[in-house]
């Protein structure tokens, strides 16, 4: 099966460079309240998709288990050692294009500083609704082309493509813009309600992020977010989308039950402990250091 090429962080220091050492304590401050903001109360199973190191995992404390979803298992057996040993995470390394669970599976899901690394995002989108439940809630963070920076490049002939236009930008690598209409056009069409917007990172400024105390940033930011109802300008944009119907939270206590094989949407999978053997096509997929690994098969 073809798919879209896919943003690896096999190997990244990500977390440490980007994120503890980089200058983003402003960025996750906001990002910490925005979610906040949005997420549900509670709930009985979290699809963290991007989960990279875990960094926005414990903010998930109303569910009772999280799956954290990475395609790089770098990434996840940091999230690993952050997070410690419990049975209320679960670590899956897999293509969110081929996403190896049972439908409904889920009855919240998050989509952080992630979609912009999706060629297709739409396709992506429509694979993570078919693993919601109905009544279930997604919360989705993208990158916006429409931002103030860029209109103001634009206008000013430094930028050439169209902050405007509804298509995506791909200014580096696998690294996308969207347009705000765009992205909520995505989600109707595929059966998302969208209940909230907010807008997040009015001030990721380097100038300003170095004169101005990262404490009042945060603050003013926090009051802005509620503007996204009105507008979307800033550089990210939060959405609260919902399925129709009631929440069942209905998951099976066996965790082998919530995956399908990638290969084939079989259910039916064998647990030999180091890895699941599917019984209809006989795809073995690894499971190490407890991770299980739905990127490629052993056996291929």
């Amino acid at each position: 099966m073809t798919t879209p090429p896919v943003c690896d962080y096999e190997g990244s220091d990500y977390q440490t460079s980007f994120w503890d050492q980089g200058g983003r304590e402003y960025e996750d401050r906001t990002e910490a309240i925005a979610l906040k903001r949005l997420l549900p109360k509670n709930g009985r199973l979290m699809l963290e998709l991007g989960a990279g190191a875990g960094r926005n995992t414990t903010r998930y404390s109303g569910f009772v288990q999280v799956v954290l979803l990475d395609y790089s298992t770098t990434q996840l057996q940091q999230a690993q050692t952050r997070l410690g040993e419990t049975d209320r995470y679960v670590f899956v390394a897999a293509d969110v294009y081929r996403l190896p669970f049972v439908e409904g599976l889920f009855d919240g899901a998050t989509m952080i500083r992630t979609l912009h690394h999706m060629a297709d995002a739409p396709g992506a989108l429509a694979q993570i609704r078919k693993v919601l439940q109905p009544g279930a809630v997604f919360i989705l963070e993208f990158a916006s082309k429409l931002n103030l920076k860029s209109i103001l490049r634009y206008w000013l002939g430094r930028q050439e493509w169209s902050p405007f236009s509804r298509e995506p930008v791909e200014f580096v690598e696998l690294n996308f813009d969207f347009h705000p209409k765009a992205v909520r056009d995505w989600l109707r069409e595929i059966g998302f309600r969208i209940e909230k917007t907010l807008t997040v990172s009015h001030f990721r400024w380097g100038l300003l992020k170095r004169l101005v105390p990262t404490g009042i940033l945060v603050a003013l930011d926090s009051l802005a977010q509620w503007t996204g109802s009105l507008w979307q300008l800033t550089p990210s944009v939060f959405v609260r989308a919902s399925l129709g119907g009631e929440r069942s939270g209905q998951v099976p206590d066996d965790v082998i039950q919530w995956f399908k094989c990638p290969n084939c949407d079989s259910t039916r999978l064998i647990n030999h402990h180091d890895y699941l053997q599917c019984s209809a096509c006989d795809s073995q997929w690894a499971v190490r250091d407890g991770i299980y690994d739905f990127r490629e098969p052993l056996n291929e």
